[in-house]
């Protein structure tokens, strides 16, 4: 069955059905918060989303590389059929399909995230310069915003400058949240620059007891600060309704590093979350309003 006259997109109802069930089922607030979209926009999202997630969980396969690397390829086979042959094999690739020609959606970004996986899935990355980090930022995070703030409804230069700097906010924020997280799964995704800055040992476990650690994170936190900023600035220069999901992406976040902040970088696997009556907050100030 054809959804056209329900959706806006020319897709299936069993395939949006489908990729609506794969974003329920990752148990994220993303599912919800797409809920200030319309219904054209918002099964975009969940498309491109589905997407981040089934290579996202490639990468964190605990398969070796040699495994996971031929199935990250194979993905960006289908992006590449999708985009000169217009083939899709599959739920996802068959809601983008009509959703690239809409909304302006580049393989290259598609590419990118890929290309951020497999960053990952690789090898560990310990203490990454911030070269480096840069890069990964750019590829895990600011390429779904370029793919997000066309969805969204801006193709503006305005709107890639605010996913260049409230993706590299957003993964940072994600990095100093969850340190104790990837230090169990022998990765530490804070720059050696900063570590050596401070006298932390760029390597596991010795970083995780040094009694400058905090510091070292701290500056990353700036960091992140400044990209918020940054974001904010640039999406004064975009389309204002288009730009109603990532001002709630950004007030969210922007709290969670606050909170981060808070709690320091000693108790390490206490997981910082927003109470409920922030999150009510930020959507109503942010989302519903």
């Amino acid at each position: 069955m054809n959804a056209k006259a329900e959706t806006g997109l020319d897709a299936r109802r069993s395939d949006l059905d489908e990729v609506e069930a794969l974003v329920r089922a990752a148990g994220t607030s993303f599912y919800r918060g797409m809920a200030v979209l319309p219904p054209p926009r918002r099964q975009v999202m969940y498309a491109i989303y589905a997407f981040c997630r089934i290579v996202d969980d490639i990468a964190d396969d605990e398969a070796q590389f040699a495994e996971k690397a031929p199935r990250l390829d194979a993905w960006r086979g289908r992006i590449a059929a999708l985009y000169a042959e217009g083939r899709a094999d599959e739920a996802v690739t068959r809601v983008l399909r009509p959703a690239i020609a809409a909304y302006g959606l580049r393989e290259e970004d598609f590419l990118a995230v890929v290309d951020g996986m497999a960053m990952d899935a690789a090898t560990p990355i310990i203490a990454p310069d911030l070269a480096t980090l840069d890069l990964y930022c750019d590829r895990v995070a600011a390429a779904v915003g370029r793919l997000s703030v066309r969805a969204f409804g801006d193709a503006s230069a305005a709107a890639d400058e605010v996913a260049y700097h409230l993706g590299r906010a957003l993964q940072m924020t994600n990095i100093l949240r969850d340190v104790g997280e990837d230090a169990a799964r022998g990765r530490l995704y804070l720059p050696r620059e900063d570590l050596e800055a401070e006298g932390v040992p760029p390597r596991l476990p010795d970083a995780l007891s040094s009694p400058s650690l905090p510091r070292a994170a701290a500056r990353l936190a700036t960091r992140a600060e400044a990209h918020f900023a940054a974001a904010e600035q640039a999406m004064r220069r975009c389309e204002q309704a288009a730009m109603k999901p990532a001002r709630l992406m950004g007030a969210t976040y922007a709290a969670i590093l606050r909170r981060v902040r808070a709690r320091g970088w000693r108790d390490l696997h206490r997981r910082v979350r927003l109470p409920l009556w922030e999150k009510f907050y930020i959507a109503l100030r942010f989302g519903i309003s």
